[in-house]
């Protein structure tokens, strides 16, 4: 295998293919799984393009284990389904308690019960990070990658083997001497911490939106169809469970351990071993004091029993193993000290109040700030500047004020109205607080900070999906006094958007040609974007996407929404009322769905000189967007005739296709999507995990459904 030419000499392509191949996997292996690598970049490179080559001219040798194949191959209309060979349960949570002596308190009893099943004092268990990814399988047959598949409901998952084969640290084809003809690798699937963030600083600097947290760019990018944008991003794979298995017997969690290491899969590591609980709770501890140093991001450590003959005598409940269980950590916190309090304005005008803190290092990362959310907040938890305060990340990634824990001796109690001095930071403008609302808002709809996320929220995805278009962008559109409004963007040019500096004078980053011309493409596939989706761009106050959807049902065109008589017969008159006055709109007003609230923000909106001066840049760039989903009012009313009419649903986890697309579906057949359960939810739709949600639900008895039964209830 060290000879780079060894089958240079190989007689027919076939085999001049298969040799190219084993070689490449042999140095991939050594590149990703053992960090060795024998060959420099350049010499790689030469041997996969003729592979590539060689692949190209004989298609009938085609193998989608092939090292050509991790650029991924044609996009999937669908994710298929899958059921697993194995149940592929989750693991029972236990917590830190902040009122516990030692704060093991759930995990001392987790063993506790561990003594009691087994009958024994010591139970020799294993302790590893909990990595904070997406929850994968992995199936080998004969040494060959057969298929990968998520989680899903536990029973059956989605199909995601093309995107997992790009994944460079998952081998397609084992190399070992003794190779189990059947062997199922349960793992996580994550973006490595430096990756993503590198990750995030290339989609900044490109204009495009940056991801929250490594969990939510990995699961968003596991239901991607097309394998080529998940080859592109910077996914990592670890094992740390047996599913099936046909092989030589794995007598306890150790030999499970060698055989991956024999057959070079990624592991989950450091993995640490104990006898006894005080043993167990010193592993933890280390696992906790030492997690922010680790590649990935975790929330917790895994406890499992050691032994697999205990685990087959522990058993199983209907969801989890009783033999193991994940013990997640409390946030950590750190006091430090308010310097100052900023305010930020928002799309619609909210003002946010920003707390500026003596910087810390909390988490893994340095901590300057952390939102205080409203007034409101900032009285309940008398919040002053000057104050000492406990700062945490919530759920490991956003900081939060926990709470004063020393006032300054001259502090005075915060009024955010008084600080601004009642005019809007950004544009002076006057701000005013609604009845019944906790926010102070800037009523200035020209106001330059209101433009930039007016501007970012009008080409984001759910809205017109401008590629190239983030923060930074509009950021330097307004500035630049080339936007000050949304509709601005139809009158940029190549000229002025190519030179665009999204830097500062010091430092100019600029924002080029390639980048410029992705904008002026998606603002020419936006005019034919239908009605609902420029609704919900605009961003006005109280319409979201499933308002925006019913207004679009009501409304031919733009035009006819800006001078609604639907809106003026339901505009500031009670529910019983409007029912009154005009019946055909009895079932709009009831379902509250464009009610009295919406229709007063859309009024106002389109009475604004906001609102005039739209509807005038929309007749000079010739814009006036129809609606997809009309309905004559004698059509759209008789609502109680669909499918799931009277139906609510709750959608959570993850599944096969944005939730987007299955809001879609229940609206377009009568139902409703809330984004809470209830006692009045009908049905909770849930994919893989569901979290507190699927807890609610199994709390209230509301029937919980996977994709399958959902597509039962369709006509």
């Amino acid at each position: 295998m060290n000879d780079l030419f060894s089958f240079a000499d190989a007689p027919s392509p076939e085999k001049r293919i298969q040799a190219l191949r084993e070689l490449l996997h042999h140095h991939n292996e050594l590149y990703y799984q053992q960090a060795l690598p024998e060959i420099s970049d350049a010499e790689y490179d030469k041997l996969y393009r003729e592979l590539e080559d060689l692949e190209a001219k004989h298609p009938q040798f085609h193998d989608p284990a092939s090292p050509t194949q991790r650029v991924g191959g044609k996009p999937l209309d669908f994710f298929q389904q899958v059921r697993h060979l194995a149940p592929m349960l989750s693991i029972d949570d236990v917590f830190e308690l902040k009122d516990a002596p030692v704060a093991e308190k759930e995990l001392i009893d987790f063993y506790a019960r561990l003594q009691k099943n087994l009958s024994r004092n010591n139970v020799a268990v294993t302790i590893e990070p909990k990595i904070d990814g997406v929850a994968v399988t992995l199936v080998y047959r004969n040494g060959k990658l057969d298929y990968a598949a998520t989680r899903g409901d536990g029973t059956t998952g989605d199909d995601v083997t093309q995107n997992v084969r790009t994944i460079r640290n998952i081998p397609s084809v084992l190399r070992s001497t003794e190779i189990p003809s059947l062997l199922e690798v349960r793992g996580e699937i994550f973006m490595p911490n430096e990756a993503f963030a590198a990750m995030n600083a290339e989609r900044d600097e490109a204009g495009l939106p940056t991801f929250a947290n490594p969990r939510n760019a990995t699961a968003g990018t596991l239901k991607q169809l097309d394998p080529k944008i998940v080859a592109a991003r910077p996914l990592a794979f670890l094992a740390h469970g047996l599913g099936a298995y046909e092989g030589p017997e794995l007598a306890t969690e150790n030999d499970f351990h060698a055989l991956l290491d024999t057959l070079h899969i990624p592991r989950n590591q450091p993995l640490y071993h104990a006898r006894n609980l005080e043993e167990t709770l010193a592993a933890v501890a280390k696992i906790n004091h030492g997690r922010h140093e680790l590649a990935y991001a975790t929330d917790g450590a895994v406890v499992k029993v050691l032994d697999r003959a205990d685990r087959e005598t522990l058993g199983f409940t209907s969801r989890a193993p009783r033999w193991a269980a994940a013990y997640k950590f409390l946030p950590e916190q750190k006091e430090t000290r308010l310097l100052a309090i900023t305010v930020q304005v928002g799309r619609t005008g909210v003002l946010t109040p920003v707390a500026e803190l003596q910087p810390i290092l909390i988490s893994g990362s340095t901590v300057a700030r952390a939102t205080l959310h409203n007034q409101e907040e900032i009285s309940k938890k008398d919040i002053r500047i000057g104050s000492t305060v406990l700062i945490e990340k919530a759920g490991e990634i956003i900081p939060a004020v926990v709470k004063v824990t020393r006032q300054a001796d001259d502090s005075e109690p915060f009024s955010l109205f008084d600080h601004v001095n009642g005019k809007c930071p950004s544009c002076h403008g006057p701000v005013s607080q609604e009845e019944g609302f906790v926010a102070w808002r800037c009523t200035n709809f020209q106001c330059p900070a209101q433009a930039v996320t007016r501007i970012t929220h009008f080409a984001s995805r759910k809205a017109l999906d401008i590629p190239s278009l983030g923060e930074s962008v509009a950021e330097a559109l307004v500035r630049e006094d080339l936007c000050r409004s949304p509709l601005d963007l139809f009158a940029l040019t190549l000229d002025q958007l190519g030179p665009l500096n999204l830097g500062s004078e010091e430092e100019p980053r600029r924002f080029g040609e390639k980048n410029a011309q992705k904008i002026i493409d998606g603002l020419q596939a936006a005019r034919r974007k239908p009605l609902h989706r420029w609704i919900y761009a605009l961003g006005i106050r109280q319409i979201g996407e499933s308002a925006a959807k019913e207004l679009a049902r009501l409304h031919r065109n733009f035009s006819e929404l800006a001078h609604s008589p639907i809106l003026l017969e339901l505009r500031s008159d009670t529910r019983s009322d409007a029912k009154k006055k005009n019946p055909t709109l009895a079932p709009y007003a009831i379902t509250g769905d464009v009610a009295t609230v919406a229709a007063d923000s859309i009024i106002d909106f389109f009475y604004s000189s906001t609102g005039k001066d739209l509807l005038e840049k929309l007749t000079n760039h010739g814009l006036d967007p129809t609606s997809e989903n009309y309905l004559p009012i004698p059509a759209a009313v008789d609502l109680s005739q669909q499918p799931l009419a009277g139906k609510t649903f709750v959608i959570t986890g993850t599944l096969s296709a944005p939730r987007d697309e299955f809001k879609a579906q229940i609206e377009a057949l009568g139902g409703k999507v809330s984004g809470s359960v209830s006692s009045n939810t009908s049905y909770l739709l849930c994919g893989e995990a569901g979290g507190s949600k699927r807890d609610k639900a199994t709390e209230l008895g509301v029937p919980i459904i996977d994709e399958t039964q959902f597509s039962a209830l369709l006509p």
